[in-house]
């Protein structure tokens, strides 16, 4: 099973991406999924987003950047975190050529 590549962005790229990293980990490896995820400032995210599969970040990325996003703000305020779960997971199936 391939190893998908997650970047988790932040303003700082070391105290919310910790807790959105920590999350996708976990839901990732419940659902099956092998992952490496890397942390960045929000600022490097066009410059690094072509060597991911998947992009989660606290807050808007660049709109230059084509990899796919899901907003992860949910892991921060508790509201809707479930549906973000899901979303990722979704996301990779997709990318893994499963139906959702």
């Amino acid at each position: 099973m391939k190893a998908y590549r997650i970047l988790v962005a932040c303003g700082t790229g070391i105290a919310t991406s910790t807790v959105i990293a920590d999350r996708i980990k976990t839901i990732c490896e419940k659902a099956g999924f092998k992952v490496n995820v890397d942390q960045c400032k929000v600022t490097q995210v066009e410059g690094l987003a072509s060597s991911f599969d998947l992009i989660v970040a606290s807050t808007q990325i660049p709109k230059t950047v084509t990899t796919p996003y899901i907003p992860g703000l949910s892991y921060l305020t508790g509201i809707n975190r479930e549906a973000t779960d899901e979303a990722i997971v979704a996301k990779l199936k997709e990318l893994d050529g499963q139906t959702a």
